[in-house]
């Protein structure tokens, strides 16, 4: 009698701990359109962009680091912006381009995970390093007499190391999140790639408070982020407003193109992150732009505005040209 009652609590605790478990160990990607003409254009695009601008990226790197001439913060910090766009763009874009081959279009659990993590790894790291390089503009402009004391070179790299820092936190926050939830099925993500949003509606359980915690550290972060770069920003190009130095025009030129980037950076993610996971029509189009085509983009726009790169750029193709 006794092995008989106690049948019935062993089987509920069974069934307790499957319903607990990853039952899914892959995702289906419904991809950004079911249009061939639309999926060829955007194809097309994407391998534009790969072949012309991400070398360009690399350029930036190469010159950044081969020209003594530009050893400044300003410089230094450029150059790993320009690393972390070509890192970041590696994320999405490579598996997209090969998934418009493929009829289904499918993603391991793990490989998921993977590539949730550096998303918001890489993509948290940018978000703070546009802050230290605001903090540094600030200092050059409104406080130049201190700047070559406060942005010592020692002072620049524990600077770059703190964006890297803070987007590994932020990112496995996300990641030990969404690993505490159990997926059972469906798994047909209707996207491009694998991001918080879309997953975590897959999850076989009540996602509110979850939703909530992440929603508070991707959107609250992003927003704060956001508006703190803004009114630095304002500050800082008010200051140069009511000055009269002869590099009037230099710091607004480069806060102006600091300011274009914060907006096509901060812009899409605010849109992602910091409403309730809810499926909107324009989510996907607000996905490809942030994910790959604008980090692709934000070195380049900082060059074309920066005479002192373009013409270190020359100099150095010219040089290889010669050879």
């Amino acid at each position: 009698m006794e092995v008989n009652s106690l049948l019935p609590d062993v089987l509920q605790a069974e069934e307790m701990e499957t319903e607990n478990s990853t039952v899914v160990t892959e995702f289906i990607l419904l991809g950004l359109t079911q249009s061939q003409n639309i999926q060829l254009l955007v194809f097309v695009l994407i391998l534009i962009f790969y072949l012309i601008i991400l070398p360009g990226n690399f350029l930036i790197i190469l010159t950044i680091r081969s020209d003594p001439g530009l050893t400044a913060p300003l410089y230094f910090f450029l150059g790993n912006l320009a690393f972390l766009d070509a890192s970041y763009s590696f994320i999405v874009a490579p598996r997209m381009l090969a998934d418009f081959f493929s009829e289904k279009k499918v993603i391991s659990y793990k490989g998921c995970i993977t590539q949730l993590f550096f998303l918001h790894f890489l993509g948290g790291g940018e978000g703070l390093l546009l802050v230290v390089m605001a903090f540094d503009r600030y200092i050059a402009i409104c406080r130049p007499l201190y700047y070559s004391t406060v942005m010592n070179p020692r002072a620049c790299h524990v600077l770059l190391l703190a964006p890297w820092i803070g987007g590994f936190v932020h990112s496995i926050i996300q990641v030990a999140l969404i690993l505490r939830l159990p997926f059972c099925g469906p798994n047909r993500l209707d996207n491009f790639l694998c991001d918080v949003p879309q997953v975590i509606k897959l999850a076989c359980t009540d996602t509110f408070v979850v939703e909530l915690l992440i929603v508070f550290n991707s959107g609250l972060l992003t927003l704060l982020c956001f508006l703190g770069l803004l009114s630095s920003y304002a500050v800082i190009l008010c200051h140069v407003h009511g000055s009269s130095s002869e590099g009037k025009n230099k710091a607004m030129s480069t806060c102006t193109t600091h300011v274009i980037i914060i907006l096509l950076m901060f812009g899409p993610a605010i849109f992602i992150y910091t409403r309730p996971f809810r499926a909107l029509p324009a989510d996907k189009v607000v996905s490809f732009f942030h994910t790959v085509i604008f980090p692709l983009m934000n070195p380049v726009i900082y060059t074309l505005r920066n005479q002192e790169v373009k013409a270190s750029m020359r100099r150095l193709l010219s040089r290889h040209v010669i050879c």
